[in-house]
């Protein structure tokens, strides 16, 4: 199964809106083949295993991070390959959540006579799969927030202007997350301040994130880097109705972007439930969230992040500078929204605070 995990995490940031599988098929105590799932709509990791062993899978073991599926979608159901194939043992790690699975796969394989063994690492199958289990069960991507913040919790030296704050090792970090995650996001006053580009910088191997800014009166400047970009990504711009309606149509009209309008929510500002619903049926699982200040409150504040990935520089950015949130009054420790499963870990002289909110 730990083989099958390895197989799996190839193909994380790549598969959504479905979930990262990997298959390890065995005869006796031999490594016959293995396979992962590489993108929707293309095999599964069983298949590609099944089909790399040939007759050698009669007989054998199938080990698989995900319960096979057992209904037609985009491809044919996996339960009826393996079968066909003369598997004889079927080892899962975790129970498949989509309604269309959810234990189906299992009851349909031991009913042919295959020996089914399930719950095999599967507390490590289920971290693989986090994004596509939130968006599964609510219809809204796995939403992570990250920032990079000195020790006296500033994001930048001067209120809006770009400064460097985390060291090299993780900005390498962060070029990996956006590699590995559907979506980032960001709002105007990052924008404006940052003029970021928000791609990813590793190569050939690196894939763009959707782009998506927040800009309630589509205050950005039509001479951002994000508008004029190389990217097979698309720029999504969401913001109010009542925005420009001549500055919608010139930016609808450029390359690659998109503008999309929502509703305000009760604090006159972007609805971002609304937000998260609308990129949940774009097929996206993962969010990136990387600020700033108000983003980040605002998403604390509705209860909307699931994940947080605080890198902290070695050093004080004094007064001047943007703090990590804005207007998130706390009356004390017991009030305080307090991570889960937290994890430390050195990039360089950075630390990288890590916990869930699940």
């Amino acid at each position: 199964m730990r083989l099958a995990l390895v197989e799996a995490k190839k193909g994380i940031g790549r598969t959504s809106p479905n979930p990262c599988v990997g298959a390890v098929l065995v005869q006796g105590d031999k490594v016959v083949s293995r396979g992962y799932h590489k993108k929707a709509g293309t095999p599964h990791a069983e298949i590609h295993a099944l089909e790399k062993a040939g007759d050698k899978a009669c007989g054998a073991t199938i080990y698989v991070t995900l319960e096979p599926c057992n209904h037609t979608g985009r491809t044919p159901p996996c339960t009826h390959a393996v079968v066909a194939a003369g598997i004889k043992r079927v080892v899962v790690g975790m129970k498949d959540p989509n309604p269309l699975v959810n234990g189906s796969g299992n009851t349909y394989l031991r009913k042919q006579g295959v020996e089914v063994l399930s719950g095999v690492l599967e507390k490590e199958c289920i971290e693989i799969n986090r994004p596509f289990i939130k968006h599964i069960n609510t219809g809204k991507p796995f939403v992570v927030m990250k920032a990079g913040i000195s020790l006296d919790g500033k994001l930048s030296y001067q209120d809006g202007l770009p400064g460097k704050i985390t060291g090299e090792q993780s900005h390498r970090k962060l070029h990996s997350l956006r590699n590995r995650l559907d979506a980032i996001l960001i709002g105007r006053g990052t924008l404006i301040a940052d003029n970021p580009s928000l791609t990813t910088r590793l190569g050939k191997c690196g894939r763009d994130p959707v782009r998506v800014i927040l800009d309630n009166s589509l205050k950005l400047s039509l001479k951002s880097k994000i508008l004029h970009l190389e990217s097979s990504a698309p720029t999504l711009i969401f913001c109010s109705i009542a925005a420009d309606a001549k500055k919608q149509a010139i930016l609808s009209d450029m390359v690659g972007i998109q503008v999309l309008t929502v509703s305000h929510d009760n604090h006159n500002g972007l609805d971002l439930d609304e937000i998260l619903k609308y990129l949940g049926q774009m097929g996206i699982c993962s969010l990136l969230v990387e600020g700033g200040a108000a983003i980040h409150s605002s998403f604390l504040k509705k209860g909307l992040v699931d994940r947080v990935m605080l890198f902290v520089a070695p050093l004080f950015a004094g007064t001047a500078g943007t703090g990590l949130l804005r207007d998130f009054p706390v009356t004390g420790r017991n009030q305080a929204p307090q991570l889960k499963n937290v994890k430390y870990k050195r990039y360089g002289a950075d630390m990288l605070i890590q916990g869930d909110f699940f």
